[in-house]
């Protein structure tokens, strides 16, 4: 059984205004067994955060640096930490 853990991701490219946040969201759910949200960033970035089986969070960044994402991503920064709890679902915020 894999471990529970925490990815804070930042996007950044032509991110915001192209239904990222959302397809992020359809992403996570689609993968299954995370919690967490995608929320604009004044900068022009999207921070992702998830919790869950260290899996399906990779699956997750996986997705985020790949092509099948809207709009143009430039780059995706990221850290890896222990579960906080507290999210309930995945929500756009």
């Amino acid at each position: 059984m894999s471990e529970d853990v925490r990815l804070v991701a930042w996007v950044r490219g032509q991110v915001q205004g192209v239904g990222f946040r959302w397809f992020t969201r359809a992403r996570a759910l689609e993968l299954g067994g995370m919690s967490g949200f995608a929320l604009n960033l004044g900068d022009g970035r999207v921070q992702v955060v998830a919790e869950g089986p260290r899996e399906r969070c990779e699956g997750l960044l996986d997705w985020l640096r790949g092509d099948d994402t809207p709009g143009r991503v430039d780059g995706v920064t990221e850290i890896w930490d222990t579960p906080r709890g507290g999210y309930d679902g995945f929500a756009i915020r």
